[in-house]
């Protein structure tokens, strides 16, 4: 796992810690695939999170692992032991939940690649806990509660680390990195779907480049 855009040698310790912004990515087409991927990582956003809501998304990720090495792609919105398996098999390098079931969990684990499951509440988190996971998304954390709610959740949990996705902008992003317990955001704004349409690549990375500097 590359730890900047760059193809570092050197595996990140964490998903959370490959880049400020993690790109959450709906797909319509496979063929978009590879040149957004590679304008997400000149911006300095190697981690991607290609969501399973469409039919391409599978070619989407296989087609970003075979031809982008220096993007860490990974699967989102997975709710299945199937969605692991599928995604896994395509060359997703790390899975991302929207919540989370003792099944899904089970198999999430099983997969060998790292993954954040969904969380919303306090009980979720500390459910995780206890099964040995401390990294988590939280979703969807603008309804969720935002900045406000896991501020809270700091200091009797603090070793929770969580990636808050989930109406989150460039404008409200640098708040939410500003708090101990957040690793990085997922958010789709560097991503406009009309920018995607458009194959306009370079404004993507430009994009990408401006949410790369929110912190670093």
């Amino acid at each position: 796992m590359t730890s900047s855009a760059s193809a570092s040698a050197a595996p990140a310790a964490s998903v959370l810690d490959l880049a400020p912004v993690v790109p959450v990515v709906v797909l319509e087409d496979a063929a978009d695939a590879v040149p957004l991927a590679r304008a997400l990582v000149a911006g300095g956003l190697p981690a991607i999170e290609v969501t399973l809501r469409t039919a391409a998304a599978l070619a989407a990720i296989e087609a970003i692992a075979a031809e982008v090495p220096d993007a860490v792609v990974g699967a989102g919105t997975v709710i299945s032991v199937r969605n692991v398996a599928d995604t896994v098999a395509a060359g997703a390098r790390f899975l991302v939940s929207p919540g989370w079931t003792e099944r899904l969990l089970d198999a999430m684990k099983a997969s060998g690649v790292p993954f954040l499951p969904g969380v919303s509440t306090t009980s979720e988190v500390v459910a995780l806990l206890e099964r040995g996971v401390t990294e988590m998304k939280f979703f969807p954390a603008e309804a969720a509660g935002g900045t406000a709610y896991l501020k809270s959740l700091a200091s009797p949990l603090p070793q929770a680390r969580f990636c808050p996705t989930g109406g989150i902008s460039a404008v409200s992003a640098p708040s939410y990195l500003a708090l101990p317990n957040v690793g990085c955001v997922g958010g789709s704004w560097m991503v406009p779907a009309d920018a995607v349409a458009a194959k306009d690549w370079a404004r993507v990375e430009r994009l990408a480049s401006e949410a790369a500097a929110l912190r670093g």
